[in-house]
């Protein structure tokens, strides 16, 4: 996932990087080992996993051990303003800089930007199986999350609790304790809630930016993707990992094993094309253009941007 952000991305990138103390080293190691080139483009920070309310043992146990730690970002990272926070199946096939200028279309309410969960409301999980509310016709996934943390932190929540608005840090614990025998996923569940009784709050981006294997697995239906074609991938349920959705798992290898200072077209966009060509038997796998639509995008604005610099802009024809 960072490795994919910095591939593509054209502005220096500060990574706040929350894992646990025995994966640290390993972290700064990997870092250091990039190419000069690459590690100039960004700076990164290694917290350890910390939950501010309630108990760290229960939060831990919600869903996966580190997700519930993006709820108490806006109380641990106090002095940062905004931040984008993936999950980490999540991969960037264009510059981060262009998600990060969909915080300038919030209006004046709006302090968080996800997905939905669905594009198909009445076959989403949500709209058939959620035992809490939910925000809007088919929820919202938050693996892919752009918040305003300054706007988090002077914000009074709606809530099912009180009759009054709560501060975000003030309402975690109360609301877990509510619902959670009613909750599956974890804190995207909580942020859902929230978000049912705060729906001025969110701003809601297109698919492109969160395609997971339900935008295609059962037919296409993510149509901004057919369009623009993918900007992020996550890749939940496992899918780089197993053969269930090989063209996932394409697109994760070829950019774990890219070497650095190879041609982006010649070794990553190339030997895709023709990987994707063995996953055609996948209804994912035969819409091959959503997938590469960006990449090949990003890469020709990196070149173009490459031969203006070498040649000089007083030297184009």
């Amino acid at each position: 996932m960072l490795k994919s952000a910095i591939l593509f991305s054209h502005r220096k990138i500060q990574f706040h990087i929350f894992t646990e103390d025995s994966l640290k080293p390993e972290f700064d190691k990997q870092l250091r080992q990039w190419p000069d080139s690459y590690t100039k483009k960004f700076e990164h920070r290694i917290y350890p996993i910390t939950f501010s309310v309630g108990n760290p043992q229960e939060w831990k146990k919600l869903f996966k051990p580190c997700a519930a730690q993006r709820l108490f970002l806006p109380v641990i990272l106090k002095d940062v303003d905004s931040l984008l926070y993936v999950d980490t199946d999540v991969l960037f096939l264009r510059p981060v800089d262009d998600i990060w200028k969909l915080l300038r279309h919030f209006n004046a309410t709006q302090l968080a930007a996800m997905a939905p969960e669905h594009e198909i409301p009445k076959i989403g999980w949500y709209s058939r199986f959620a035992r809490h509310p939910f925000y809007g016709s088919a929820g919202v996934n938050s693996g892919v999350m752009l918040m305003n943390l300054t706007r988090i932190r002077s914000a009074q929540f709606k809530n099912s609790i009180i009759p009054t608005g709560l501060a975000w840090e003030d309402m975690l614990y109360p609301l877990y304790q509510k619902y959670k025998n009613a909750i599956t996923w974890g804190d995207q569940d909580l942020l859902n809630i929230i978000f049912y009784f705060n729906p001025e709050c969110l701003y809601v981006f297109p698919c492109q930016w969160n395609y997971r294997p339900d935008h295609c697995m059962y037919g296409s239906n993510c149509k901004e993707a057919e369009r623009e074609g993918v900007s992020v991938l996550h890749g939940n349920r496992g899918v780089y990992h197993d053969d269930k959705q090989p063209t996932f798992k394409a697109l994760y290898e070829a950019i774990r094993d890219f070497p650095f200072q190879d041609n982006l077209f010649q070794s990553m966009y190339y030997p895709l094309q023709l990987k994707f060509l063995e996953t055609v038997h996948t209804l994912c796998g035969r819409i091959p253009q959503v997938f590469l639509k960006q990449i090949e995008k990003t890469m020709k604005r990196a070149y173009e941007k490459h031969v203006i610099i070498q040649v000089g802009p007083n030297q184009m024809h």
